[in-house]
């Protein structure tokens, strides 16, 4: 099978924004996503993370740096500000190259974020 671009997604929450404390949630997040789906950092494409307005105590780039990704092109946004959103949110879209297919992929998400897809298989 050829290989192909994918985008997979995940998202986490964190309780308190502290830069400690979003390093230690995003690096949990993006280690469930490359276990889960065997991803090898050469794969990688680009990564976008979004956060919420409520969040302004760091970039979540800098804690993917840390977890190894500094030479992958990554961009931060800020999430729309919707009613009744889910607070302290952290998203991310990983693109890669891969030779699975599209149902094959595990989208993640952890602590608060759990429900946001609960429309995906785990």
């Amino acid at each position: 099978m050829s290989s192909a671009v994918r985008a997979l997604r995940g998202a986490t929450t964190i309780d308190v924004d502290t830069s400690e404390h979003m390093e230690e949630r995003i690096i949990a997040l993006l280690t469930e996503m490359f276990e889960r789906n065997d991803i090898n950092h050469q794969d990688l494409i680009s990564v976008i993370f979004t956060a919420t307005s409520d969040i302004n105590s760091a970039f979540p780039a800098a804690a993917a740096r840390k977890f190894g990704l500094g030479d992958v092109p990554l961009l931060c946004a800020q999430e729309l500000d919707i009613i009744d959103g889910t607070p302290l949110c952290l998203r991310v879209l990983i693109h890669l190259t891969t030779e699975r297919g599209r149902s094959e992929l595990h989208h993640i998400y952890l602590e608060g974020a759990q429900g946001l897809r609960d429309d995906l298989p785990e």
